[in-house]
């Protein structure tokens, strides 16, 4: 179980890396867009994402 959020943790880091190291003029732009985004919207987005990594985790696991 330990082992499986740690490969989870670790998989959102590199992602995250990635982004940051490949990407960083388009990460300004990505929060100057959510920067104009209401809470509502942004509040949407984040449990959007929430569901969908449910899901996955879920498909994975079958």
């Amino acid at each position: 179980m330990i082992s499986t959020i740690v490969l989870g943790i670790g998989l959102v880091l590199v992602i995250e890396g990635l982004v940051f190291a490949l990407a960083p003029s388009r990460l300004d732009d990505l929060v100057a867009m959510m920067a104009a985004m209401s809470r509502d919207q942004r509040r949407l987005i984040g449990l959007l994402a929430l569901a969908l990594g449910v899901v996955l985790v879920w498909l994975s696991r079958m």
